[in-house]
């Protein structure tokens, strides 16, 4: 047992009111681990980041692909039409999972052809601030909103996930010289403050793949996230029941790798992970050849990963731009030219972000996967 921080003020500097959540519990049960911490300041209902705020946008702490430019809906929307046209008949059950704004949704439907037939939209979201955000949004749509995958309809449907799975909570272990420790969160005796501890000894040979731990020196960290795992293997087999392709979208090594990605975004600055839970944005970089193995084991195909800059040139994101450059005024064409360059520059959003398919073994191969 550990006691409460001294200061509870919350007029202090890093003291907010999951603090006092935090502390209950570590009082009663002990450190948590790294995955038991995103979990509680992510998404506790009271005071959780995801349950109480819009976080996206200039007044918000990030932004993502869809609010860069509508050319990213717009081209996910056509690469939907194009799957659908290939499959045949039958429903179509367009869902996203983490849909923020709803501006990914909005854009694609814009541009799915009116020719694709009855479409009904389905999104998953826990958030109440962000289902009132895609309400308004999505006003002129048909929506159904749901808590969880396993809610959804049944049927084929094409499931698309831009930046989800980085926020499911993941474990961390360090390599130490006396043999690995999980990577806690609780409270330092000297100052009452949220810091990281040692776990005891641990042996993580049955998380981890044997050639990431042999690869370990003493200092480093290897990330396991079993919320994400169980997540893509329970897509995967609705999938393989029932038809339909996945697509994932989001930042994090084609390849697993040794590496402490646990990151803290507020004002669209990276800020300390444990300073002010419930105020920051936590992730971690997708490991995308643990999702692959976890769909493919649960008898889904996979296509990629690709890089982002990739799967959009290949869907044509820059004869997009160039259409809506010809007839921009000045301003406007900086705009464009701008959002082309972070959705697919290298050294921005094009080489770090990750595409990912995930298919019913008769599906289609899809678009940008050739």
């Amino acid at each position: 047992m550990v006691d409460c921080p001294r200061h509870t003020d919350h007029g202090q500097p890093g003291v907010t009111p999951l603090l006092a959540v935090l502390c209950q519990r570590i009082a009663r049960s002990g450190p948590l681990t790294v995955a038991e911490f995103m979990a509680t300041a992510l998404g506790d209902p009271g005071h959780g980041y995801y349950t109480t705020r819009d976080p996206l946008g200039c007044t918000g702490d990030f932004t993502t692909a869809p609010e860069i430019s509508q050319m990213f809906g717009e081209l996910i929307g056509l690469w939907c039409a194009d799957l659908w046209q290939r499959s045949g008949g039958g429903p179509r059950i367009l869902v996203e999972l983490g849909p923020g704004r709803g501006t990914l949704i909005r854009d694609a439907m814009r541009a799915i052809p009116g020719g694709s037939g009855p479409i009904t939209v389905h999104l998953v979201e826990i958030s109440p601030a962000l289902r009132q955000r895609q309400r308004q949004t999505l006003r002129h749509l048909d929506v159904t909103w749901h808590t969880s995958l396993a809610d959804l309809p049944q049927g084929p449907s094409i499931i698309l996930a831009n930046e989800f799975y980085d926020a499911l909570p993941t474990r961390q272990f360090e390599r130490a010289r006396d043999g690995w420790h999980e990577r806690l969160v609780g409270f330092g005796e000297e100052d009452g403050r949220l810091q990281f501890l040692a776990g005891p000894v641990i042996d993580p040979g049955p998380l981890i793949a044997p050639d990431i731990l042999a690869a370990a020196q003493p200092g480093d960290i290897v990330e396991h996230s079993p919320a994400r795992l169980d997540h893509v293997t329970a897509l995967a087999q609705r999938l393989t029941a029932q038809g339909g392709t996945a697509l994932i979208i989001d930042y994090g090594p084609a390849h697993s790798a040794v590496g402490d990605s646990l990151q803290a975004i507020r004002a669209h600055r990276p800020a300390p992970p444990l300073a002010e839970p419930g105020q920051a944005d936590l992730t971690t970089h997708v490991d995308f050849a643990s999702l692959a193995d976890a769909a493919r084991r649960a008898g889904a195909c996979i296509y990629g990963p690709v890089t982002q800059r990739a799967f959009l040139r290949a869907l044509g994101i820059e004869l997009r731009a160039n259409t809506l450059l010809a007839s921009a005024p000045p301003a406007r064409r900086r705009q464009i030219t701008s959002a082309l360059d972070r959705l697919i520059a290298p050294d921005q959003m094009g080489i770090l972000f990750k595409v990912l398919a995930i298919a019913h073994p008769e599906a289609p191969v899809p678009a940008g996967f050739a």
